[in-house]
């Protein structure tokens, strides 16, 4: 047999499908010529059964003599089928939304979650879903399981909590070329929730506020250290001039009686009063 015409056969997501170029064999003609004579005679009765209505979001897979008649499926609208030896399978082509219920995770650090999540998806190809797979909405729903499993077991607790849409981005690829086969697309997969023993979450708030608490101490022995500083190059331009700590006097009396309407006591500088009384000698 000829290797390079297996890879495309492979390759192809309906490979497992039987080719469909051989025929039904002569025993199949004549049954089938008898079946279009049959609603010959009965029609226009016959005429009933034969035809069937797919709806647009639908299609229909018809088997004749037990083969599946056509590479694509039918529909939408309206479908001829012949009594006796053909038979047809709806598919129904709108998205699927799957609910994971929450899995037991054992992380890569060994902290136990319960992971709960959503998928996606819808079919593309309606003579895959029908002919690889026995029931492709349970085998997409037992994959989905397995794959969220498998992907966060590789993950920390950390990675988990900040990297969800990663993660989802992950499980959709692996869930998509799995699936592929079963004519399946992937659209989108959520983790919707993710729950931490109790105590677990105690000790990473008692983490957090522990954090907090050693910034505020930074951030407040910063301020002290700039306000220091601030305090000394003030203290060094008043005393490079006497007068403007006698000004700075007066502007705390003046916030004061600003503030609070009460007596206040305040001790007046002796090198004040010496300079009145230079100036009362030179007057």
């Amino acid at each position: 047999m000829d290797p390079q015409r297996e890879t495309p056969k492979k390759n192809n997501p309906e490979h497992l499908i039987a080719d469909r170029r051989e025929g039904i064999g002569v025993c199949g003609w004549i049954l089938v010529s008898l079946s279009f004579l049959l609603v010959l005679i009965t029609f226009p009765i016959s005429i009933w059964a034969c035809i069937k209505v797919i709806r647009e979001y639908e299609r229909a897979v018809v088997f004749r003599l037990g083969r599946i008649l056509s590479k694509k499926a039918k529909g939408p609208g309206l479908i001829l089928i012949l009594p006796c030896t053909d038979t047809f399978v709806k598919v129904d082509l709108r998205t699927v939304t799957c609910n994971i219920p929450p899995q037991e995770i054992l992380t890569k650090d060994a902290v136990t979650t319960q992971v709960d999540g959503v998928v996606y998806y819808r079919i593309h190809s309606a003579v895959s879903a029908v002919a690889n797979v026995t029931d492709v909405h349970s085998a997409t729903f037992l994959l989905a399981q397995t794959t969220l499993r498998n992907v966060l077991g590789t993950q920390s607790l950390a990675q988990l909590l900040a990297g969800r849409e990663e993660i989802a981005h992950s499980i959709q690829a692996i869930l998509d070329s799995a699936t592929e086969q079963w004519g399946i697309k992937v659209a989108r997969v959520e983790i919707k929730d993710v729950r931490i023993p109790v105590a677990m979450q105690r000790a990473m708030a008692a983490e957090a506020e522990a954090a907090r608490e050693a910034k505020a101490k930074i951030v407040a022995a910063e301020g002290e250290m700039n306000a220091s500083k601030a305090l000394k190059q003030a203290s060094m331009v008043l005393s490079e001039s006497p007068a403007g700590l006698q000004l700075r006097y007066l502007q705390s009396l003046t916030a004061l009686a600003a503030e609070n309407n009460s007596t206040i006591v305040f001790p007046l500088p002796i090198n004040m009063l010496e300079s009145f009384g230079q100036k009362n000698r030179g007057g």
